[in-house]
């Protein structure tokens, strides 16, 4: 297969990790037989610099003629003075997903036993590790909302609205990507909702329910108030399998549930739709689910972990590459566990490496499988 990309460094950390990512990701592919052809662009605050636009216009297209995104990381306070709308986030990542219908959000919380001390949880309850995924609708309910406030003549008592909406066929097809994972691990799903107080959450769980009846039979379904999910994530993390949920509470709840896991250092994310890549899989942008960290920028301390994490979601979700993806993934693991890729975050008594030399120490694990 041959894998056309847009490569997207942005701000920050963003360059740094991500020429420690795309080694790893080449000789993956190379080792399965596969070639790869990519092209860098600027985004963000980069794309501010460079263009004036956050999505300069050059990118959008580069982005439309490829099979996938590759994300760093985008912002800072270099930008923050201007209007909300044209910071780097809202002004680029935004209008990507708008574009290409990214519709659900695919967060792995990924805490290896090695890396239990990361945890802030009791040893005990993260012994083995952490291993779950949180399904998150991306693009519709509250933040999509229609949002005013209401001033009377006299001023007083001001009144704010956010209106929370949503489609049953929004519903569906993010619980078929939810689906769509748990066939891939243990085939169990908890929806997480609001059922006993909110008529969006009635209208979910009733969705679900009927939608994975109807065609994925196999898949074993819960549900859980999203107040008893948050509970449960700090009390019995390895119940989780996947987790699927609405878009304000899968915003709240995939942070806890990167808290939980440790380091953000160590997490990816995937934001996929409704849109084919020329494979017939699900076009989809990739990035780590921390920030820019433009304070640690330029100093080689950077967990590359999370961006190489990330190369390795986009070859399972928008190529179908699960064999290159599990490699990569088994170097990371592997790659930490003997110390060689302990970054500043997650060093722990250990001598912590740098980004460039973290990234060498997963890419020679690799080459050892």
């Amino acid at each position: 297969m041959h894998l056309n990309i847009v490569v997207l460094p942005g701000d920050g950390i963003g360059p740094e990790v991500m020429a420690a990512a795309l080694p790893v990701l080449e000789t993956a592919l190379r080792r399965g037989g596969h070639t790869l052809a990519y092209t860098e662009h600027p985004v963000g605050g980069a794309g501010i610099d460079a263009t004036g636009k956050a999505l300069p216009d050059a990118t959008l297209a580069a982005c439309k003629c490829a099979d996938a995104i590759l994300f760093g990381s985008v912002g800072g306070p270099r930008w923050e003075h201007l209007p909300p709308a044209e910071q780097p986030e809202r002004a680029s990542l935004l209008p990507l997903r708008k574009t290409f219908d990214l519709f659900a959000n695919i967060r792995p919380g990924f805490l290896p036993a090695a890396l239990a001390e990361a945890s802030p949880l009791r040893p005990d309850l993260v012994a083995g590790g952490i291993d779950m995924v949180c399904v998150r609708e991306l693009t519709s309910g509250i933040y999509f909302g229609q949002h005013r406030r209401i001033t009377p003549p006299d001023g007083k008592d001001t009144q704010a609205e956010d209106v929370m909406a949503y489609r049953k066929s929004e519903i569906e097809r993010v619980t078929d990507a939810a689906v769509a994972v748990a066939r891939s691990r243990k085939q169990r799903i908890v929806s997480v909702d609001k059922a006993n107080v909110l008529a969006c959450s009635v209208l979910w769980r009733e969705t679900v329910s009927a939608r994975i009846a109807a065609t994925a039979p196999e898949i074993v379904l819960s549900h859980m108030y999203v107040d008893n999910a948050a509970m449960q994530l700090v009390r019995a993390p390895a119940f989780f399998d996947v987790l699927l949920t609405e878009n304000m509470f899968g915003d709240i709840l995939s942070d806890e549930m990167a808290a939980v896991c440790g380091s953000l250092g160590m997490l990816a994310s995937a934001s996929v739709g409704g849109t084919k890549n020329r494979h017939g899989y699900p076009f989809g942008l990739y990035e780590p689910a921390g920030g820019s960290a433009p304070d640690i920028a330029g100093k080689n301390i950077a967990n590359p972990c999370a961006q190489i994490l990330s190369a390795a979601l986009m070859l399972r979700h928008s190529f179908g590459a699960h064999r290159e993806a599990e490699s990569i993934e088994t170097a990371v693991r592997d790659a930490v566990a003997s110390s060689a890729a302990r970054t500043a975050d997650i060093a722990f008594g250990h001598p912590a490496v740098g980004t460039c030399e973290a990234g060498n120490a997963v890419l020679e694990q690799l080459e050892k499988q």
